[in-house]
């Protein structure tokens, strides 16, 4: 059984970097041919797929967050990390990691088959 834990900082300032961790157990991230994503989920809207990193090492942006966004993984540790630099208060979301059941299906939340329970980020001052 796959399971993805979120992790990271429930409260950004303006500004600043924010930065999440999904820990996987159960299977590994270079796993052939899966991808490892997020979503967030701002209040009252619906989920938007961020970024995601294939098993083979290639990412993949939302064009409106490529210049923000960066995501990354460790292989020895398990876990890929997404960072957002200049947080803004439109960044306030549920963040959730999931795993895409197939890579070439990384941008389709309808296609994951794996998700972690979410991580509350809020970015206030």
């Amino acid at each position: 059984q796959v399971q993805l834990q979120e992790s990271g900082p429930g409260l950004v300032k303006p500004s600043q970097m924010l930065s999440l961790t999904c820990t996987v157990s159960g299977g590994s991230i270079t796993a052939e041919y899966y991808a490892w994503s997020w979503v967030r989920q701002p209040p009252g809207k619906g989920r938007e797929w961020l970024a995601s990193v294939a098993y083979d090492g290639a990412t993949y942006y939302r064009p409106s967050l490529r210049s923000r966004a960066s995501i990354s993984r460790d292989t020895s540790k398990n876990l890929f990390t997404l960072r957002l630099s200049s947080a803004t208060p439109d960044d306030t979301a549920v963040y959730y990691c999931a795993r895409a059941s197939q890579a070439s299906y990384y941008d389709d939340p309808a296609e994951y088959d794996y998700w972690g329970q979410g991580t509350q980020v809020t970015v206030s001052s």
